[in-house]
C-alpha cells in the first residue's frame, strides 16, 4: 500500500521560513516526478513547484525566489524550503508523486503565515 506523508507544517510571522517534507512508503520517489500543491480556503488547488526525476524544477511565479524544492541525497525525501513567507502563503500543502499512470497524493500539512 502506497503512503504519501507530508510534514513541517506551522504558523509562522510573515517574512518566516518553513520547511516541508514530502516522504513515501510502498514506492520510490526518485522515479517519481513530485509536486507540491497548495489549496486555500475557498480557492482552487494550485501548484507550487515540481520537480522532476532528472532534477528540473519549476515554480509559480508568486513563489519564484522565495521557495526551493529539492531531493536529499538519498532521493528519499523531497522538500519544499519556503523563505520571506506571505499571509497569501496560507493554506494547507499537499504532495504528488506522480510516474507515468501511477498518482500519489498525502493529506497534506497546513501552514499558516500572520500578518
Amino acid at each position: 500500500q502506497v503512503q504519501v506523508v507530508e510534514s513541517g507544517g506551522d504558523m509562522v510571522q510573515a517574512g518566516g521560513s518553513l520547511r516541508l517534507s514530502c516522504a513515501a512508503s510502498g514506492i520510490n520517489l526518485r522515479l517519481f516526478r513530485i509536486a507540491w500543491y497548495r489549496q486555500a480556503p475557498g480557492k482552487q488547488r494550485e501548484l507550487v513547484a515540481s520537480i522532476s526525476d532528472a532534477g528540473d524544477t519549476t515554480y509559480e511565479d508568486s513563489v519564484k525566489g522565495r521557495f526551493a524544492i529539492f531531493r536529499d541525497s538519498t532521493g528519499d525525501m523531497v522538500y519544499l524550503q519556503m523563505n520571506n513567507l506571505h499571509p497569501e502563503d496560507t493554506a494547507v500543502y499537499l504532495c504528488n508523486a506522480h510516474w507515468n499512470i501511477a498518482d500519489y497524493w498525502g493529506q497534506g500539512t497546513k501552514v499558516t503565515v500572520s500578518s
